[in-house]
């Protein structure tokens, strides 16, 4: 691999939108001002920190633009996604259209340069390329309103790239990552185990919960390293299936009775305690109305009073005895959209946060240092439906993709081989990746769920099994069973060899251990497919 860092230069153009309107000029320095506005531009080596200050006017947005830049016409480029990815990451040519979050890549011949922003900036940041230049959009939004920073300088991003020939374009994205989060957190042993949600779907109980763990035993037997039981969303005090999956998080329902209690048999079986919550719905009726947002009711991180009740229920959870925790729809509870419905941006106008001076990624930052800061020393921290950019750092691992399935193969093809590939090169650079569980369940043939519960082990991701016990017959358990010991070590990291030509890569290879695998992901009668459109696609558009 030969590397050379690029240079980043002050950009040509510049935009900045306030609640008064947008102003747009060309850039002859390392300072714009535009009346109370004033933006600068301060190189740090290679590198090219972008800061804000607004004495009075609210600031929504800043578009800064590179001109005069040339792509080779052959080139493929891949981005990242706002939050989880929904089966939509693959490489493609060059589309003016197309919005990339966070970073991207531009693969040709022996050559990938990559642009990005570095991990945890105070903006929400997308890339947009064409046959002119590219350009850098940040969303300084508080909520859906301009933030008020009355003075404060804020630094929004931090802009670095990278141009690397003589190695894959693989083996180029995972060194920038590595460029773009140099502070990652992860776990000191490999994470794996069982977690019921993907054929229990929510209704389950302690006593099925220590039946899951007895089979997770046997699965494992023979691992020196211990799997998780993580209790998903079931356990919780105003549990309704189908129907409400929030809180309070104060204790279990009537088939939990007892969430602490519970841990410690987890333990004494043999297995580490995990446990799924979601921290920003909350039905408590002690709550306070200041503490939620306007948008939803959710619980508002930027409220001091509703922060410090966020990380009580995390510390409570902790000494219950878990030491996994898997925060979920925190991304979709502040914004109240999902990541294919950011279409650019992650949330609508028109309300704001508690704290009017922060920005929506200062305060998505601001949740995730909290929990950090209530676990224990020990606990692993998860993130679903978390926005991996702004969590590196701050949480040990992070569900890359949106939901697998225990009862539609095509949804787990889409979603887990997806994720896993396009995101792989963030493995051990941001965080641990988990790509979602093998739903094993009478929905999906054993064929294929052990290709990929194959492919998770190979990979040295984490691999957890939603595994309905009783279902699989003594030679596909054993099957399983060596899966499973693999996953225990994570010695094994192949990764895609095939992936700038297809969105589900079937050619997986680790050179220095000599694996290659080649997989068969597709059912003999072809793609399942719903014949309604119900999700959008990352493009930019003049059509509202």
């Amino acid at each position: 691999m030969n590397k050379c860092v690029i240079d980043i230069k002050i950009p040509d153009y510049i935009t900045v939108c306030t609640d008064g309107g947008e102003r747009e000029a060309a850039i002859s320095g390392d300072c714009v001002q535009f009346d109370d506005v004033c933006v600068e531009f301060a190189k740090d080596g290679e590198h090219c920190a972008i800061f804000l200050t607004a004495q009075t006017s609210p600031v929504r947005w800043l578009k800064l633009r590179w001109n005069n830049m040339k792509w080779e016409k052959k080139a493929k480029f891949l981005g990242d996604a706002w939050e989880r990815g929904y089966s939509d990451l693959q490489w493609q040519s060059m589309s003016a259209r197309r919005f990339m979050p966070w970073y991207f890549a531009a693969t040709y011949e022996n050559t990938t340069i990559c642009y990005g922003v570095k991990v945890r900036p105070s903006a929400l940041c997308f890339w947009q390329v064409d046959s002119a230049g590219m350009t850098l959009f940040m969303d300084v939004r508080c909520g859906g309103n301009g933030v008020k920073l009355d003075g404060r300088r804020l630094q929004t991003a931090e802009v670095l790239g990278s141009k690397l020939t003589d190695c894959t374009s693989f083996a180029a994205l995972s060194d920038f990552c590595g460029d773009m989060c140099t502070d990652p957190i992860l776990p000191s042993y490999p994470v794996y185990g069982s977690n019921n949600w993907y054929y229990a779907y929510g209704d389950s109980s302690e006593e099925e919960i220590l039946s899951d763990t007895d089979y997770i035993v046997r699965l494992t037997q023979g691992a020196e390293n211990r799997p998780y039981m993580v209790i998903d969303d079931c356990w919780q005090e105003h549990h309704r299936l189908n129907e409400y999956n929030g809180g309070p998080w104060t204790k279990g329902n009537a088939k939990f009775p007892d969430m602490k209690g519970l841990a410690q048999k987890l333990t004494a079986k043999g297995v580490r305690p995990g446990i799924w919550v979601r921290l920003l719905q909350n039905e408590a009726a002690d709550i306070p109305q200041e503490w939620r947002l306007s948008i939803n009711g959710c619980l508002d991180p930027s409220h001091p009073d509703a922060l410090a009740y966020i990380k009580n229920d995390v510390k409570r959870i902790c000494g219950w005895g878990y030491t996994l925790i898997k925060h979920d729809f925190s991304t979709f509870d502040l914004f109240g959209r999902w990541g294919f419905e950011m279409n650019p941006l992650v949330t609508q106008d028109g309300w704001h946060f508690y704290n009017e001076g922060m920005t929506s990624a200062e305060v998505v930052k601001l949740l995730y240092k909290a929990i950090l800061e209530a676990c224990n020393d020990d606990t692993i921290i998860l993130g679903c439906n978390a926005i991996g950019h702004l969590g590196a750092g701050l949480m040990h691992m992070n569900r890359t993709g949106d939901d697998t399935s225990g009862l539609n193969w095509e949804r787990t093809r889409s979603m887990g081989v997806n994720t896993l590939a396009f995101r792989l090169p963030q493995h051990r650079k941001f965080y641990e990746v988990d790509a979602d569980c093998v739903g094993i369940d009478y929905g999906i043939s054993w064929q294929y769920n052990k290709q990929w519960a194959d492919l998770l082990a190979q990979s040295g991701t984490s691999l957890f099994v939603s595994a309905r016990p009783g279902l699989l017959s003594d030679s596909e358990n054993e099957e399983l069973h060596q899966i499973m010991l693999t996953a225990s070590e994570q010695k094994n990291h192949v990764i895609p060899t095939d992936w700038e030509y297809t969105d589900c890569p079937e050619e997986w290879e680790d050179t220095a251990s000599g694996i290659k695998r080649k997989y068969d992901w597709y059912e003999k009668s072809g793609v399942k497919f719903k014949t309604q459109a119900v999700r959008y696609t990352p493009y930019l558009s003049i059509i509202g």
